[in-house]
């Protein structure tokens, strides 16, 4: 008999009909008569009742059945009398898969984030990973669902890369050189000419700059795939390999940037809402009290625009009545995210989108405003989240290009494909970057990245 789903199963009313369910044991109850075992098979959060009768199976298999156990069920579909279900199963035939001895990490029983990210590879198996992880996908499907209704092109961009588009250097080195043996010349210099590319290359920390390529080709074009980041991070928002969604639009000006940055988180938090329902509901549940109000507030409210003098006017304002920062706040700073959380969660109560950054903070490529102070930078900030997007218009003057990459000190010599853009039939254009588990952090009420992303990569972590 061919298997159902028991996201579909649950939805039907034809009640005596002959099923198949096949999936993995939540819990099992029971008496010496009947037993009660709660299945699930991932299609969704809820589970499927299976009632077995004891004379129908030998009692040796039904001890076998413990939680985490693989089985597959036929049965009579009936209607529940039992409250949370309209549907269960009356079993017939029972076979069991797959056995889960005792010491299964994943039991029934509360165990913390930390302890299960040490078994990353089961964790997907309970309740909390697969509604994020099936939160995970819909966002996916939503991102590419908004840019291509509004005439984007999905883009690739290289994962391989010669360029570093922030200046950070915090990059993976790619290469086939035995690292025992390397040649170097007479300045201690490491030789790449033997090396698979012939020159230094890395895991791309962002596929913005290739993405401008396709915007003055395509004219609106979006990447989504992973970036890596060598940085020494452990904290709770920073990965080494996380995925990014990086649109790149020709011809558009500051506003109508902000307003496509808002549309799109908008857009995706109502995704999340109007498709994610049962998953929400028990995050809403077990993880974060406050979430789905927190989801809708975003999608009805309107996004404050703070330039950043202003910003810094009110948290300046805040320390003067007494607020106390860890980190100290002044004109010129890169902002902390306590200091973007006071601005969100305490001061203005909804998403903020600062606009002009003073330029020595921001990366080379941002537009200058004519006071020559500041950039035309923009970042989206986010209750409980701090920083969710950062975008800029783009410098489109080679001069005035090649001037801040001089003051950055910047090597360009490997990147003159880029100031080609600059060079022939430059246009205006601009962009953001959102780091795709900020997304899903926001939207499942998660506290840690690392609980986001099925297969964690931080400092000293490459397991699974």
């Amino acid at each position: 008999m061919r298997r159902t789903k028991i996201v579909d199963l649950l939805k039907r009313e034809d009640y005596g009909s002959q099923v198949c369910v096949k999936g993995w044991v939540r819990t099992k109850r029971g008496s010496k008569s009947v037993n009660f075992i709660a299945l699930n098979d991932g299609s969704t959060i809820k589970n499927v009742q299976i009632v077995a009768d004891a004379e129908k199976f030998d009692p040796e298999m039904m001890k076998s059945i413990t939680t985490g156990a693989c089985l597959s069920v036929v049965g009579e579909m009936v209607q529940s009398i039992g409250a949370g279900q309209n549907v269960e199963i009356q079993a017939s035939e029972i076979e069991l898969l797959g056995d889960c001895p005792s010491d299964y990490p994943m039991q029934k029983k509360g165990q913390t984030m930390e302890y299960m990210r040490q078994y990353a590879h089961m964790r997907i198996r309970t309740n909390t990973f697969g509604a994020v992880f099936r939160i995970r996908h819909n966002m996916a499907i939503a991102i590419h669902k908004f840019f291509h209704d509004k005439g984007f092109y999905y883009f690739h961009t290289p994962i391989i890369t010669a360029s570093d588009c922030e200046g950070a250097g915090e990059m993976f080195q790619v290469t086939t050189k035995n690292l025992y043996d390397l040649k170097k010349d007479d300045n201690g210099q490491i030789i790449y000419n033997d090396d698979f590319f012939g020159k230094m290359t890395s895991l791309t920390v962002s596929g913005q700059l290739e993405g401008e390529l396709g915007a003055t080709g395509l004219g609106q074009i979006y990447t989504f795939g992973p970036t890596f980041r060598a940085e020494n991070s452990n904290t709770p928002r920073h990965l080494a390999e996380f995925w990014m969604i990086e649109p790149e639009v020709s011809f558009i000006d500051l506003p109508d940037l902000m307003d496509l940055e808002e549309e799109f988180i908008k857009y995706c938090v109502q995704w999340a809402l109007d498709n994610c329902q049962d998953d929400l509901e028990f995050l809403n549940k077990m993880i974060d009290k406050g979430l789905i109000e927190r989801l809708q507030s975003v999608v009805n409210t309107e996004f404050v625009r703070l330039p950043y003098t202003k910003g810094i006017e009110i948290l300046e304002e805040a320390v003067k009545n007494g607020h106390k920062f860890e980190f100290p706040v002044s004109w010129g700073c890169d902002l902390a995210s306590e200091h973007e959380r006071y601005l969100v969660e305490e001061y203005f109560k909804k998403p903020v989108i600062m606009i002009d950054y003073p330029k020595d903070i921001k990366a080379f490529y941002m537009k200058q405003n004519e006071d020559g102070k500041t950039v035309q930078g923009t970042d989206v900030l986010f209750p409980q989240i701090g920083e969710i997007i950062g975008g800029s218009i783009r410098e489109e003057s080679y001069d005035k290009l090649m001037k801040r990459i001089e003051e950055m000190n910047i090597p360009m010599k490997d990147m003159w494909w880029y100031l080609d853009t600059r060079k022939y039939g430059s246009c205006p254009h601009g962009g953001f970057g959102l780091g795709f588990e900020r997304l899903i952090l926001f939207v499942t009420g998660m506290q840690n990245i690392r609980d986001v992303i099925p297969f964690p990569r931080t400092p000293k972590t490459a397991e699974f």
